[in-house]
């Protein structure tokens, strides 16, 4: 991901589907770092497979350090176990982070996830081990 051309950081957290996969991406999109990064969702939110609390993962609570244009992207799940667990769709986030110059800076994002519900892909299949014969 490239750092837009503003001088500052700016932190966003955004979904993306493929192929059939859902991942949240956590991402500085400015051109400066971004220190003591915090996210916190507005419910839980649990993924792969219903076996992880994704909002209470480390990279949410105490990210130090985003550099400039970077981009973290966590697993949350199947698309089809996901809605078919009736997990809530509709996810918050509210951002906090500081700019090297210490000044504090926060943006609250909204996504919901029902638009991925009737989305098509295609399974792609794993091809087997290429071991000895």
């Amino acid at each position: 991901m490239r750092p837009s051309s503003d001088d500052g950081a700016d932190v966003i957290l955004d979904v993306v589907f493929r192929h059939g996969l859902l991942f949240l991406v956590l991402a500085n999109t400015g051109g400066r770092p971004a220190l003591a990064v915090r996210v916190k969702l507005d419910a839980p939110l649990t993924g792969v497979g219903g076996t992880k609390r994704l909002d209470r993962l480390a990279l949410f609570r105490k990210l130090e350090f985003l550099a400039p244009g970077k981009s973290i992207e966590v697993f949350l799940d199947r698309s089809d176990a996901f809605f078919a667990r009736d997990e809530p769709t509709r996810l918050t986030a509210a951002i906090t982070w500081r700019t090297p110059a210490g000044e504090r800076r926060s943006t609250t994002i909204v996504h919901d996830l029902e638009i991925y519900r009737d989305l098509g892909y295609l399974e792609r299949e794993v091809p087997p081990s290429a071991g000895p014969a």
